[in-house]
């Protein structure tokens, strides 16, 4: 992984001035409190949406549309994002993003309709698919100085691995003493913080200021990008042999071959092959797209499994979650600025993703008369440590060595695969549960009480094995793809701007 450092007047490398260092973190905490609304509110409301739908009055059938419209603005629209901010300026793209994701947060909240509702969270992803590379590139050119690097991507990929859990801990709390639409309106806190300092922290640069907007190039892969989230996401609800599913998958597929094929006649690319061609980069985009499938297991299955069978309410289910993250922050610490620059991702990726299998493959163990601290917790910290070692060091190695005119774009695809994997794990591990519950109560009486909660717990358990497929894939993966040690940089890929 190659390093940057800060230059003064003469071109010669300068350790950071302690008043700008300290900037810096300043900075760092006005994206962190930023990425942390985005990332939260793709389970915050998942907790409010029972109360919602009595409040509004909507089908199940229409239920998953809460979650989709966010789902589908933010995924197909993240390249397109990222761009912006490399081609008009990081900062107002990302005052525009923090603004306007405030906006159609307490637009939801002041919700009277179904429609309403629906469309705010629209709106809401699409801020957020500005927002979120805006930020991520802002870390990534702000922090150039190696060490300095690695404990703010620290703090970030720990962010954006627990952020899942903060909302399920954040949407219970609301819930619980206030209402529904405080999930939403609550974001209006962490904007008003994020715009304030970024309004006075962040300097704007346009790195690819020379460059244009490819128009085609984000027409296919939007339309890409909608076809395989719309598509995963109909396999909830329809057969897989639904054209509605297979369909749009295929349709998905096929314009995000197009797209490729487009980015290497296009004057100006949406997403410029140099950005892929680095084996590390590479693998960590792939790293991420495995931990967001992976992840939707333990946060969504173990959420259903704390509150229908062990009685949990959503305060307590929120906060059976922080032992988890707590153990994924220390190791995100750990791993990021310590082992990866020791002794490289290679080891380092592959072991924490085993170790993540391991603890899923632990947590199978659970039945209708487990106790949370003997046959729930124990797992959860293994999860976490391994979580810790994969998300964000992957997260670090993928916006590294980045040119400066594609850190947006290159942030904005870190971006889309873990959104893109979130999609394929909520439809696989949702699929292959609801097999599991049919299969189970195949030839026995579904009236019977006992029965039906175990036929529960014969879902869970299949996703969580599921998960810890995924886990153990990625393991694989990244110990062929990763180079041994830091590796140098590939000689095609985006060039190292030293700053």
């Amino acid at each position: 992984m190659s390093q940057t450092t800060v230059a003064d007047a003469t071109g010669t490398s300068a350790p950071p001035t302690e008043q700008a260092s300290r900037r810096r973190w300043w900075i760092l905490g006005i994206i962190g409190i930023a990425q942390l609304m985005v990332v939260l509110d793709a389970t915050i409301v998942n907790i409010a949406l029972p109360s919602a739908q009595q409040d509004l009055g909507f089908t199940d059938g229409n239920r998953q549309w809460i979650v989709t419209a966010y789902a589908l603005a933010f995924a197909s629209l993240l390249l397109l994002g990222g761009r912006i901010a490399d081609l008009f300026g990081r900062k107002p793209a990302f005052l525009i993003g923090v603004a306007g994701f405030a906006g159609a947060s307490v637009l939801g909240g002041a919700s009277t309709s179904f429609g309403m509702l629906v469309t705010a969270r629209a709106l809401q992803g699409v801020f957020g698919a500005l927002l979120a590379p805006a930020a991520l590139s802002l870390l990534n050119t702000t922090f150039t100085d190696a060490k300095e690097r690695a404990k703010a991507f620290s703090v970030y990929g720990a962010i954006a691995g627990a952020g899942g859990a903060v909302g399920l801990l954040l949407g219970g709390v609301l819930t619980d003493a206030l209402d529904w639409r405080w999930t939403l309106y609550v974001n209006l806190v962490f904007a008003v913080v994020a715009f304030i300092g970024g309004w006075v922290l962040l300097t704007n640069h346009r790195d690819a200021a020379g460059s244009k907007l490819d128009l085609p190039g984000t027409v296919l892969v939007s339309a890409g990008l909608v076809g395989v989230v719309y598509g995963f996401s109909n396999a909830e609800t329809h057969d897989w042999s639904s054209p509605l599913t297979w369909g749009f998958l295929a349709a998905g597929a096929v314009l995000l071959a197009v797209f490729t094929w487009w980015q290497t006649r296009a004057k100006h690319p949406l997403l410029p092959l140099r950005v892929l061609l680095d084996r590390d980069r590479a693998a960590s985009f792939v790293t991420v797209l495995i931990t967001g499938a992976g992840m939707f297991g333990v946060f969504l299955f173990l959420t259903y499994y704390l509150q229908l069978n062990l009685g949990f309410s959503p305060t307590r289910t929120g906060l059976a979650f922080l032992p988890m993250m707590a153990a994924l922050m220390v190791m995100a610490q750990v791993s990021t600025t310590v082992l990866v620059p020791r002794i490289g991702p290679k080891v380092v990726i592959p072991a924490g993703f085993a170790v993540a299998a391991a603890g899923m493959v632990w947590l199978t163990g659970i039945g209708l008369d487990s106790s949370f601290s003997t046959d729930v917790l124990p797992q959860l910290l293994i999860i976490g440590a391994g979580l810790g070692s994969v998300m964000p060091p992957a997260m670090a190695l993928a916006t590294s060595g980045i040119a400066a005119e594609d850190a947006g774009v290159a942030s904005a695809t870190v971006n889309t695969m873990q959104q893109v994997g979130g999609s394929i794990g909520t439809a696989l591990l949702s699929t292959l549960a609801a097999s599991a519950a049919t299969s189970y109560l195949t030839g026995r009486n579904p009236a019977d009480k006992l029965t039906q909660a175990q036929a529960t717990i014969e879902s869970y358990t299949t996703a969580f094995w599921w998960s810890a497929a995924f886990f153990a894939v990625g393991a694989v993966l990244t110990f062929l793809l990763y180079r041994r040690g830091a590796g140098a940089q590939d000689p095609d890929a985006a060039p190292v701007v030293h700053m």
